[in-house]
C-alpha cells in the first residue's frame, strides 16, 4: 500500500500533510515517528492530516516528531489551509478548521492564483493557569519568578489552545537544547509545555527561540509566536501590532477585539509516495 503525501512548510516549520478524507492514514506513534524521521523516513516536524469535520469545514489533527498528538499548530494550520485549497478539496478562500484546541478560521492570502500564505483568527489567549494548564499558587502566572534547574526565571504562561511559557533573555545564543528540556519535563506542567525565549528588540520587533514539547527546538511555532506577542503586550514590551522573528522567518501578530491574529507564508516543498 501507498500513502500519498505532501511536504509543506510555514517559516521552516515543517510537516507531512496527508490527506485523510481520500486515503487510509496510520496515525499511531510508530509510524508518525518513523516518516517523520530526517535520516530514515520523509523527514518532518511530524504529521498533519486533512480529515472531514461534521461541524466546519474540515478537521486538522497534528502530531508531533515523537507520534504524540497537539492540540494546534498556528505554521501547520496555515499550510492545512493552502493544502485543502491546492488539492481542490474546496475553493473557498474562508476556512472554518475544526482543532483540538476548537474553532480556527483562516483566511487564504494570494499572489495572483497562488496561494502563498494566510490569516488567521487564533482566537483569545487564555491566562487562567488551570486551564493552560500550570500548577501554581496565583490565578495567573504573568512575570513571576519560578526556578527551573538551576536558574531562576521570570515567567508568562499563556495558552493559545496549547500550553506556553514566555521568559525574556538579553541573548539567543545559549544552550537551549539543556534548558528546553527542563522546562518540557518540569512538575508544574502537567501535560508539558512550549517554551519561548524572546530578545525585545523594541516595542513592535521580537526575536524568539523556541522549545516544543514532543519535537524540541524547532525553526518556527506560530502558536507561541502569538504567546509570546501576548505575553509581551501584557508585560508592557511591545504594542497590539508586533513582527516577531523566529529561526525560520517572521510572523505579524495582531490583537484586535481581545483575540490574536497571526499572519504568515505557507509554501509546499514537495509531493510524493511512501509504502506504508
Amino acid at each position: 500500500m501507498e500513502l500519498h503525501f505532501t511536504k509543506m512548510e510555514g517559516i521552516g516549520n515543517d510537516y507531512i500533510y496527508v490527506d485523510g478524507i481520500n486515503q487510509d492514514v496510520n496515525m499511531t506513534p510508530e509510524f508518525i515517528s518513523r516518516i517523520s524521521d530526517r535520516h530514515f523516513g520523509i523527514g518532518g516536524d511530524g504529521m498533519i492530516v486533512i480529515l472531514k469535520s461534521d461541524i466546519y469545514d474540515f478537521k486538522m489533527r497534528m502530531f508531533n516528531l515523537d507520534g504524540s498528538e497537539g492540540m494546534m499548530c498556528g505554521n501547520g494550520i496555515r499550510c492545512f489551509a493552502k493544502f485543502c485549497y491546492d488539492h481542490h478539496l474546496t475553493d473557498k478562500k474562508v476556512l472554518n478548521i475544526e482543532t483540538k484546541a476548537g474553532l480556527r478560521i483562516v483566511e487564504l492570502v494570494f499572489e495572483g492564483d497562488e496561494v502563498v500564505g494566510a490569516k488567521v483568527d487564533m482566537q483569545e489567549p487564555i491566562l487562567d493557569c488551570k486551564e493552560i494548564p500550570v500548577i501554581f499558587n496565583q490565578e495567573k502566572m504573568i512575570n513571576e519568578k519560578v526556578k527551573v534547574g538551576d536558574k531562576e526565571y521570570s515567567l508568562t504562561a499563556v495558552s493559545m489552545g496549547n500550553p506556553h511559557v514566555v521568559t525574556y533573555v538579553d541573548s539567543l545564543d545559549f544552550d537551549i537544547e539543556t534548558i528546553g528540556k527542563q522546562f518540557e519535563h518540569h512538575e508544574m506542567f502537567p501535560k508539558s509545555v512550549n517554551t519561548e525565549f524572546v530578545e525585545v528588540i523594541n516595542d513592535h520587533y521580537l526575536k524568539m527561540r523556541v522549545w516544543e514539547r514532543g519535537s524540541g527546538e524547532t525553526m518556527a511555532c506560530g502558536t507561541g509566536a502569538c504567546a509570546v506577542m501576548y505575553a509581551s503586550y501584557i508585560n508592557g514590551y511591545c504594542k497590539e501590532k508586533a513582527t516577531v522573528e523566529l529561526l525560520g522567518g517572521k510572523l505579524e501578530i495582531e490583537l484586535k477585539e481581545g483575540h490574536i491574529f497571526m499572519t504568515g507564508p505557507a509554501t509546499t516543498v514537495f509531493e510524493g509516495k511512501i509504502k506504508v
